[in-house]
Parts: structure tokens; sequence; C-alpha cells
């Protein structure tokens, strides 16, 4: 075999005469219909053995054998060189399919462009939104192993019965890497951050080389992310008018400010955002057209009417409840699906009577404390003194380096809010035995920034997690904490108290991400409801729409709320199921439900927030 393919056909040609040429002649030798004579029987003993070896078995003069065998040994170059070259093309495209690096002929699908810790949360979002469906299909394109990548992700999301997971090799930046995803026939399409910041150039060149892969024809809807918001308006550019651009580090910061002010607001954050359960949908319901918005909020059993799309595409998120419902308009619309939101059968049961009309109480003054310092503490703190009211004062606790970022923070919140700075490591039990934790309202931890080489971001905040934890234990005495994740597996192995909400960044962006490839609409709503300013997700005690004590269906809660100004999704019981338990949440309750409001029970509701004043 060392000596080249013409010795090695030699010996093979050698080798099949060794076995076949006696195997003939046994068969000539021992067959009845034999010829008698010895020329004969060598002639026979030749065709058998042509035949086998496909030799042509031509008897007669020498020069006729001769060309025999040319013409069989031509003609077995011929097959071979044919099947040699069918099995090299099949085998090309199994190492192509293996390497996913052929083409995808899907339609309607979704892609994921990127990989990064968003990854597998957007894909198992992806893959619960496309069930309900008789067939669908995720297309994930990384510059990783094809079977690493279906591997990992397999083990998080599991086997999908109805929708396709296909997993494609290459640089999500080459155009001819695009291409053979079919973007240009694609339902939507994501384009996910990297984890390092500093790399958000490669996302705006993704998105640049997505536009090229379209040429003139209409852009396929696409959703991005960024971290560093200097390459935000190069990102919007690069998507297009069709597309959304999300700011990583904006998010996490105006959540994070959201649930220091209200404890328990993540939990329905994580409720609207999450496919799991109730999410937000757009329906059509011809028969309300020309009636008031009031009339909409308690039409539905098994949804909460939250707002209005209209036809030109703007959206109404709790609009004036005399605003009409116009001819073309979509209801925005809190549901398990768009198949639950049905009509209800009859009017529903409103108690009057049970009613009542406390408007919201105005944020009052706070005293919060922030351990750990990061490049989103900035904005968490300009998110603060947005709401402040007079009196309240935010405690920072960090290292004796950070003094200079502090103060020029608390500058560009322009004052509002007294920032005063306190010099330690909150990962030290003496820091934070030397603090006075409970006379603090609220406690956010934030987590060093990712950087290479060093430990995972979350180590330290589980370890200024786990003292805050002995404190408790301590002192007996509950603490609401706001707390930034950057991995939600750490959240589950997280020592804390029920009072503790997670602001789990990549997760959070994955579920933003994965909701509005989905529907275009939500991006204008989700930018709202996040916003300082305008509409956002509210805990107001339940008193404020109905008597305490008394029993009274959801639907009279609705109608409550809806006279205030307010649209009511759901509600949080005053007590929890057990000791040590979170209290429990449901969105989007069955509006005929009849149950009695206890004073501490909260309603979930979308509003316009309070404006700050002393307390």
């Amino acid at each position: 075999m060392a000596r080249g393919t013409s010795t090695l056909i030699c010996w093979l040609a050698l080798a099949c005469l060794v076995v076949v040429v006696p195997l003939s002649a046994v068969l000539v030798w021992t067959d009845d219909r034999a010829p008698l004579s010895l020329g004969a029987k060598i002639g026979a003993v030749w065709r058998s053995t042509g035949q086998t070896l496909r030799l042509g078995g031509e008897v007669g003069p020498p020069q006729r054998v001769l060309l025999s065998v040319l013409l069989a040994l031509i003609a077995l170059l011929y097959v071979s060189t044919v099947i040699s070259v069918i099995t090299t093309g099949f085998t090309e495209k199994l190492i192509d399919l293996r390497r996913g690096h052929s083409a995808v002929v899907e339609s309607g699908h979704t892609i994921v462009l990127g990989w990064s810790e968003q990854t597998p949360t957007v894909v198992q979002e992806l893959l619960a939104a496309l069930a309900h469906r008789a067939a669908g299909t995720v297309v994930v394109v990384a510059d990783r192993d094809k079977t690493e990548m279906e591997e990992e992700l397999r083990a998080v999301v599991g086997h999908a019965f109805r929708t396709r997971l296909i997993c494609r090799s290459g640089r999500v930046t080459d155009p001819a890497v695009l291409a053979r995803v079919g973007p240009d026939t694609a339902r939507a399409v994501i384009v996910l951050p990297p984890d390092d910041p500093a790399l958000d150039a490669e996302t705006v060149k993704v998105l640049l080389a997505l536009r090229a892969v379209a040429g003139g024809a209409e852009p396929v809807p696409v959703v991005a992310a960024v971290r560093d918001d200097r390459y935000l308006a190069a990102a919007r550019l690069a998507a297009g008018p069709r597309s959304t651009v999300l700011e990583t580090d904006d998010l996490t910061a105006r959540l994070l400010a959201q649930c220091v002010q209200q404890p328990g607001l993540s939990h329905a954050h994580q409720d609207l955002l999450d496919f799991a359960g109730a999410e937000f949908h757009t329906v059509d319901e011809p028969s309300l057209t020309g009636r008031p918005f009031r009339d909409a909020l308690t039409a539905y059993r098994t949804s909460c009417v939250v707002g209005v799309v209209r036809a030109d595409g703007a959206v109404l998120l709790n609009p004036n409840r005399a605003t009409r419902i116009r001819d073309g308009d979509r209801l925005l619309v809190v549901a398990e699906d768009d198949a639950s939101t049905v009509l209800a059968a009859g009017p529903p049961s409103v108690d009057a009577a049970v009613m009542t009309s406390l408007p919201a109480a105005p944020p009052r003054a706070r005293r919060l404390l922030l351990l750990g310092w990061n490049r989103r503490a900035p904005r968490v703190l300009a998110q603060l003194a947005l709401h402040a009211a007079p009196g309240s004062v935010l405690d920072v606790v960090t290292g004796q380096r950070r003094g200079s970022a502090v103060a020029a923070a608390a500058a560009a919140a322009g004052g509002t809010l007294p920032v005063v700075l306190r010099a330690g490591d909150p990962a030290l039990h003496e820091t934070i035995d030397a603090l006075d934790v409970d006379a603090y309202d609220s406690v956010m931890v934030l987590g060093p920034d990712r950087r290479p080489g060093l430990d995972g971001p979350d180590d330290r905040t589980l370890v200024t997690l786990l003292l805050l934890r002995a404190v408790e234990q301590r002192t007996g005495r509950g603490l609401f904490v706001a707390t930034e994740m950057m991995d939600d597996r750490n959240r589950v192995i997280a020592p804390v108290g029920p009072g503790t909400d997670f602001i789990v960044s990549g997760r959070l962006l994955g579920l933003l991400m994965a909701q509005i490839s989905q529907n275009g609409h939500l991006a204008v709503v989700f930018e709202e409801l996040f916003s300082a300013t305008g509409n956002s997700v509210r805990l107001r005690a339940a008193r404020h729409f109905v008597r305490a004590g008394c029993e009274a269906s959801f639907a009279t809660v609705v109608a409550s709320a809806g006279r205030q100004g307010a649209c009511a999704i759901g509600y949080r019981t005053a007590a929890a199921a057990g000791p040590g338990d979170e209290r429990r949440m449901f969105i989007n309750p069955d509006q005929a439900e009849v149950r009695r409001w206890a004073e501490g029970d909260e309603v979930i509701v979308i509003e316009q927030p309070a404006p700050p004043h002393d307390g």
C-alpha cells in the first residue's frame, strides 16, 4: 500500500485471480454439463473468471481475448469513476451538513445571528412562541461548531416536536454566509450583541451585511441590541426603519430603578416577557369598532385589554377611556394567546357597591443603599433621580478609586438625589456589618463589569447577597433587595430572602428580543413601559379599587381601575403560601373569578406614574 495506487491495483488483481480462478475451475470440473475436452474446460474456466471480475470472458484468438479484456477494463474504469464522483459529492454534502455550511431552504422562519449569553434564552422563547403553530423553524447562525451548538441548545430547550431547530456555522458578518440562511424570506432576524461591549461595532457590521444581502428588496424586520450607547445611532442607521435596536445597559438600569421603588415588580415583568403564561398580543375585534375604549376593558373574560394599535401602526398604551376604536384598529391585550381572546358571552359581573376611588400614593422620601459599581451604575442613579421625592438620599458603597465616578454620576443626575459615598468592599463582612442596613428602605447590589481574565461577575454579587442574608437572619427583618445578575443560573443558588428582585440582564434582553421579533408593535409598548415618564407596570394596593375584606370579581377591579385611568392586568396576594415563600402573583386572571380582597393585596396595573412629593 505504501508503493502507490498502481502497485496496490496489481496486488489486488493478483489476489482476486488466486481466489477466483481455482474456484471457477472447481465449478467447471464439478458441472455435469461441462465440456469433455481440456481446452473447452479451460475456456469455460476463463468465461467464469471473466464474468466474475467483469473482464468480458471472451474466448478465441488471443487478439479477441485481449480486446474483450481492454473493453471490460474501460467499462470498469468508467463505472468506478462515476461511482467515485457520486460518492465524493455525497460525502461532501454530508460534511457540509455536519459542519453547518449547507443552505437553508425555508420561508417564514426566524433567524438568530451570533452566539452570546442570550442565545439559549432567545431560542427557548422562540420555540415556546411557535409551539402552538402547525410548523415553525428557528435558524441559529454563529461562528461555532454546528454540533457543539446543537448539543448546548438541546441541553437547555430539549426537543421541540413542532418547531425545527437548525444550526449553521459561519461568520455572521459575511454576506455569503447570511445568504445561505435566507434572510430575504425570513419572518424576522435577531442580531444578538456580543458579550464584550467593546465588540458592538461587529453588530453594526452584521446589520450592514444583512442590508447587502437584501439588496433592493424590502428588508426583513430586524431586532438587534448593543451594550455601548456610543454605537446605538450607527446600529439604528444600519438596521433600517423597520427594525428595532435595543440598548442593554439603559434597559437594565431602567428596570433596576423601577424595582427599587416597587419591590416585587420584577416578577410581573418576568411573567409578561416570557412566553410561558400571559404576554402581550394584538387581536382584531370588529364588533367593538366605534365604541369607546372603556367598553373594551371588560369585553373579554380571559384577556385584559391595555391599549389600541391604530391601523397606521401607532400604539396607544392605556389611552383615554373616551378614545374611540376605529375601523382597522387592533386591540392590545394581555392573554395566554390569540386564540383565547374571545368576547365574553354576557356582561361581566361588576359590583359597583364595593368599588373605591383612592388615588395612587405619590412616591415618598426614601433612603437607598447601592452596593457596588459598574458601567450601568450612573444610569441607575439618573433613573432614580427622575422620580426621587424630596428628602430622598442614596448611599453608595464602593472602592476608593470610584469616588470621582460616583461624583460625576451624581452631578449628571442634576443633584436632585443627594449621593453619599462610603468607601468599602461590599463583598467583605466588615463592610456590611459597619452599615445600618435595616435603616434603608431598599438595597441595590451591582456586580463588577465582565472583563477577560477575571472571575464571573456574579461571584462577588453572590458573596454580597450572602452577607445581606446573614443580616436578615440576625435581625429578623426582611430587606428589600434589587440585584443585577448576568447569568440566570446563578439566581437559583443565590442566598436571598423572599423580598429580593432579580434583574438578569442577559435573560431580560433575550426575552425582549424574542417578543419583539414575533410582534413588531411590542417595541413601542416595551419602550414606554420601561421609560421613566410613560405608562409603566406598577403595584397598587387593592384597597385603592375595592374595599378591603369584601368579595368582588376581578372584572370589578378592572372596571374600578379603568375609572382611575389605569388598566388592571393581575394581582399579588398579601400572604405567601408558606414561611419564606414569595407572595403569589397572578397575571391575567379570569375576570369572572370572585375572591375576598385582603388588606395587603396588591393589583398589577399599567398607568402613568404619580409625581413625587415630600414624604
